[in-house]
């Protein structure tokens, strides 16, 4: 039987409070895994956090900020002292403060949404990876963007981000494959999160990107949920390296 089952896995979820981030864990945490999820507020984080355990499963929250590598140090600390291992790592955690013209962007937002969509992930990968290596291996997963292969109207510096992202999933798949350790991105398409509400809500631009859409319409977070969950389960035992776009077929 292919086997979809995270029992015994601890899986850590960055960006988890909401949207995607969120759908990722409730799925993970109903096929076994104690979710560790990851976020800026805890306040948020908590009620995640109850959600899955009202239903009968496994979570805990830990705020972490993914633009500072102190806290991602210390959130690894404090994994370690409470679990001892990570099993599965999943990067979703990301930013987007500018909208508009790639040549209007400032120093300024560069810097935070490279070390919010790039470092953070990188920092993360850096401290997880270890940890795996101890316990015979892992999954980790990159959440990028279909913006990564195709860029964004008017996101041209997230895109960028998006696409160094998936260079670097190659990067560390590559590098720790002898390990044991799977590392894949997944690329969704354009999805009803607050993350996206300024697509989502304008209805012009929402209108004009879901023309482009040959299954018509955009994603719901929980359409990512079992992707996600394919690339950190023992389904994917042999799938590393690669960016699977969920998007309703915009890229074709």
């Amino acid at each position: 039987m292919v086997n979809f089952s995270l029992k015994g896995k601890i899986a850590v979820i960055t960006g988890a409070s909401r949207g995607i981030g969120r759908a990722m864990a409730m799925a993970f945490a109903e096929h076994g895994a104690h979710c560790i999820l990851v976020s800026r507020k805890s306040d948020l984080l908590e009620r995640v956090v109850g959600e899955i355990r009202q239903k009968g499963f496994n979570a805990e929250a830990i705020a972490c900020h993914m633009g500072y590598e102190d806290q991602i140090d210390q959130l690894f600390k404090t994994i370690q002292e409470r679990h001892g291992r990570v099993d599965i790592l999943v990067n979703n955690a990301a930013t987007n403060p500018h909208f508009g013209n790639m040549l209007d962007a400032d120093a300024g937002m560069w810097d935070k949404i490279i070390d919010v969509n790039l470092k953070g992930p990188f920092f993360m990968i850096k401290k997880a990876a270890p940890m795996m290596m101890k316990t015979g291996g892992g999954a980790i997963l990159n959440i990028a963007s279909i913006n990564a292969r195709r860029p964004g109207l008017m996101q041209g510096v997230y895109s960028v981000s998006k696409a160094a992202l998936v260079s670097m999933t190659e990067v560390f798949a590559k590098e720790l494959a002898p390990f044991k350790i799977r590392v894949n991105a997944l690329l969704p398409g354009l999805t009803d999160t607050d993350f996206a509400s300024a697509l989502i809500k304008n209805k012009e631009i929402h209108d004009f990107v879901v023309k482009q859409i040959p299954m018509g319409r955009h994603a719901e977070p929980s359409e990512m949920a079992g992707a996600a969950l394919y690339l950190v389960s023992d389904a994917a035992s042999y799938t590393t390296g690669i960016s699977l776009a969920c998007d309703g077929g915009i890229l074709i």
